[in-house]
């Protein structure tokens, strides 16, 4: 039984005998490796982008992103529960940040392209830490939003790839307009299920957290790429 598990039906227990506030304590562990583990990873594919991008390495294509993304996010899903999980973590976040490599060289070499990466970059931070905040402080269920998101990012993945192939600009922009705010709604209602309790695997969540703001993050970049002169 993994200390995740253990934890889960601990806090049910003391739950059951009134012990509440316990049940609580461990649901905020599970956001604080959650944290720890994200912030690692961040990090680590921070460093892979930036030597991905300084080597000029080309970008794996979108079948090949989509392949590596999801082979790996099925490996993770099957390994959470123990160590392996977490080194596959790593190797998840080190691949997306491979492709996020050259996709930071596409802005930079745009006129002002390095004010552009700063405003998506500080942009990401300002949200992430805005929904959080509300995640941590509101008394607000924003249980409701599960659905609404999953619906959301199935249309918006699926008019994403019809811009892409019928090379629909005006679409591709509404897409990264979209999915702006169906992460930031994402990072609000992911915090909050750990806080509840619904969550209970760590590596699950920072897989979660991690993508949305990869997605959040080059959505920005589409943007503001574009209203500088991209696209």
């Amino acid at each position: 039984m993994s200390l995740n598990e253990r934890s889960y039906i601990s806090g049910q227990v003391l739950s059951r005998n009134g012990a509440a506030v316990l049940g609580s304590e461990a649901s905020r562990r599970v956001l604080r490796n959650t944290y720890m583990l994200l912030a690692m990873t961040l990090a680590f594919s921070g460093v892979v982008a930036g030597v991905s991008a300084a080597m000029s390495l080309p970008h794996p294509g979108l079948i090949l992103t989509l392949v590596g993304y999801f082979g790996l996010l099925f490996a993770v899903t099957k390994f959470r529960d123990s160590g392996a999980g977490v080194a596959l973590v790593f190797a998840l976040t080190g691949f997306m940040g491979y492709t996020l490599g050259p996709i930071i060289n596409h802005y930079l070499n745009m006129p002002g392209g390095s004010d552009i990466v700063t405003m998506a970059l500080g942009g990401t931070a300002v949200i992430f830490f805005a929904m959080s905040a509300i995640a941590l402080t509101s008394k607000r269920d924003f249980s409701f939003l599960g659905s609404f998101l999953m619906v959301g990012m199935i249309v918006a993945f699926l008019a994403g790839l019809a811009a892409i192939f019928f090379q629909m600009p005006v679409l591709s922009l509404a897409v990264s307009a979209a999915f702006v705010l169906l992460m930031s709604g994402l990072i609000l209602y992911e915090t909050q299920n750990i806080l509840q309790g619904g969550e209970t695997n760590y590596v699950m969540a920072t897989v979660s957290l991690y993508v949305s703001l990869y997605n959040l993050f080059t959505s920005l970049l589409h943007l503001l790429g574009a209203f500088g002169g991209d696209d």
